[in-house]
């Protein structure tokens, strides 16, 4: 076969596979309308934080005396604050921090309770036993709380809330892992290869692991919801990521209340933005859920 000829089969690989995945969106979508419209609006986040120095007018930094509690108009679509800063342009550069925080403290929650979860599910008996009744009283200390802890001993800023979100995340997740292991292990797959002498590395890793990933995907979906709310809750506070960065939590507080009926673009926008984040991870973990897990998927 001659190179052309080669390169024209690849070619006609790419597009039945491009198509065949085009397809499948589509039917994805039809089943799951709710989930497309979340995976939309996130990607749409997503763009804005990636971008937010292409796409904002105005340095979300930038104080305007003559535009100070200016309407939402051409100049400035959301309007700006009581220093005159754009509102559009913080919401943008907040999407960032908000992203951070959610992605950063569901990586350290979910990769260190997947540990957690995994060894204790599978050694069972007395390493299961001490490692659960420390989750138990972990989990029984106020989750606020412990945080607020952690940040008051490492002090405000970005990384620290970061850091005390996803150690809050942990119990919660090693828990739910836990309990699929402990069904996972007793699969017949699991049973064989046991049998057939493999070593309990192996089957982890190749059995019990892969088998696991859907349940941490969408329990990975479902915790940024918690997560992005935590952190808004906390830069609303004043013990998050500290002024002048637009986190949007921040962005509520304060100054947002004492205008808020002679200015309500103040704290209106902020307050959009957070719920519709927190609406979509949610939407799209259930839509994942229902996708992923082949009970769910079989009675619909």
């Amino acid at each position: 076969m001659s190179v052309a000829a080669r390169e024209q089969v690849a070619s006609q690989g790419l597009l039945f596979r491009a198509g065949v995945s085009i397809r499948m969106v589509r039917r994805l979508a039809g089943r799951k309308p709710l989930g497309a419209v979340a995976a939309l609006l996130l990607l749409g986040l997503i763009l804005m934080a990636i971008f937010a120095n292409l796409i904002a007018p105005y340095d979300p930094l930038a104080q305007d005396p003559r535009s100070v509690l200016a309407a939402p108009s051409r100049a400035h679509f959301m309007g700006t604050d009581n220093l005159g800063r754009d509102i559009w342009s913080r919401i943008i550069f907040g999407s960032r921090i908000s992203l951070a925080a959610g992605i950063g403290a569901v990586g350290i929650g979910i990769f260190t309770g997947t540990v957690i979860g995994l060894t204790s599910g599978y050694a069972g008996r007395g390493y299961d036993l001490v490692i659960q009744r420390i989750m138990d009283a972990w989990l029984a200390f106020p989750g606020l709380i412990f945080i607020l802890t952690i940040i008051a001993a490492l002090g405000p800023g970005l990384p620290q809330t970061i850091l005390a979100i996803g150690i809050g995340r942990i119990p919660g997740s090693s828990r739910v892992l836990r309990s699929q292991v402990l069904s996972l292990k007793e699969r017949d797959y699991v049973l064989a290869a046991r049998t057939l002498g493999a070593g309990n590395l192996r089957i982890v890793v190749r059995h019990i692991l892969p088998n696991l990933m859907p349940t941490v995907i969408i329990l990975s979906s479902i915790s940024m919801a918690g997560a992005v709310l935590a952190e808004a809750t906390l830069s609303f506070l004043g013990v998050g990521v500290p002024p002048p960065a637009p986190a949007w939590g921040s962005m509520l507080s304060g100054n947002a209340r004492v205008y808020f009926l002679s200015a309500p673009w103040f704290a209106i926008w902020p307050g959009v933005f957070i719920s519709l984040t927190v609406l979509s991870w949610n939407l799209g973990g259930d839509a994942l859920r229902d996708i992923l897990d082949p009970r769910l998927r079989g009675s619909k």
